[in-house]
């Protein structure tokens, strides 16, 4: 990359951080009071305390989002209301970060105000146990990924997450503007943020304030989804190919016939790596989607440069034999 590499690898997630980008997609909603905003969650993943409520606390994972549907509150009611409060005390005094009840259930106001004065959080969500469970790890996972910001613009063209980078004044961003004209979306213009998933690919993604804008020497800054439509901007992308724009005084050493694919780790994650020259008169963002194009063409186990070398040494062949 043009900057070294600087990772960030989140060790917690706050009730808060995770309520505010969580409860539109897992449908989650505050019961009681927030006393427990502040709570760190410190796994990337949920637990039931099925266990716990019953009084065996061996392995308990209270480091984690703990979720109680049908089977936990039917135990819990079942018991004398005095034991009830007690096994809510126990739980909560393992410093778990928040409580999460799943299936719309109703619970009594009181084990709510219980857990609430224990200092920590409860959430109701309309999502059926084990499917919120699914989701929530799932966002948890990202929320826990890897990060790092790099300089650069990445841009979808033709379904491939491009990232252009190359000195300021190369042209990154003029490059973007004729993408986009051309029916490309932008993800991110100067700084991206990209997120490592699953130990297999990189996402990128814009910072919010940057979302939707690019700036452009002479014109400032310009809102892409207003100018071109909401079609021609993306939240996030994955990360396909790396388009290295260099100025025409260091291109001697380019390769011309492209026999030999380039790659570059990033964040662990082989990207394929193109140097693009750029010089008065060149079409920079058609080359750019050509470099896409070819991109496209090697996944599905083409080569132009091995077809060409191919070519050529059968002529030779043939050429040997008269």
């Amino acid at each position: 990359m043009s900057a070294p590499q600087k990772l960030k690898r989140p060790s917690s997630v706050t009730v808060e951080d995770f309520f505010e980008t969580n409860s539109t997609p897992l449908k989650l909603k505050l019961l009681g009071t927030n006393v427990g905003h502040a709570r760190k969650i410190w796994e990337p993943s949920v637990n039931r305390p099925g266990l716990a409520l019953s009084g065996f606390f061996t392995y308990f994972a209270y480091k984690r989002i703990q979720v109680i549907g049908n089977s936990e509150i039917s135990f819990m009611l079942q018991l004398d209301a005095e034991v009830a409060r007690q096994r809510i005390r126990e739980l909560c005094s393992w410093d778990i970060p928040c409580v999460v009840v799943a299936r719309g259930r109703q619970v009594p106001e009181e084990w709510i105000k219980l857990i609430n004065e224990c200092g920590v959080s409860v959430f109701q969500t309309s999502m059926v146990t084990m499917r919120f469970i699914n989701m929530a790890t799932i966002r948890l996972e990202l929320q826990f990924a890897p990060t790092m910001m790099v300089h650069g613009c990445l841009v979808d063209v033709q379904g491939i997450g491009v990232l252009i980078q190359g000195k300021s004044g190369s042209g990154k961003s003029e490059s973007v503007i004729g993408l986009l004209q051309k029916g490309a979306s932008l993800v991110a213009d100067d700084a991206v943020r990209l997120r490592l998933i699953d130990e297999r690919e990189v996402v990128g993604t814009a910072p919010e304030v940057t979302q939707s804008m690019i700036e452009i020497r002479g014109l400032g800054l310009l809102n892409v989804a207003a100018i071109f439509g909401v079609g021609a901007v993306r939240l996030s992308k994955r990360l396909d190919l790396i388009v290295n724009l260099v100025l025409d005084a260091e291109t001697r050493d380019l390769e011309r016939v492209g026999a030999g694919a380039k790659t570059e780790s990033v964040m662990g994650i082989e990207i394929a790596r193109v140097e693009l020259p750029v010089m008065p008169g060149r079409d920079v963002a058609g080359l750019i989607e050509l470099a896409a194009l070819n991109y496209k063409l090697r996944a599905f186990g083409y080569n132009s440069a091995v077809e060409f070398d191919q070519r050529l040494l059968k002529k030779m062949a043939n050429d040997q034999l008269g």
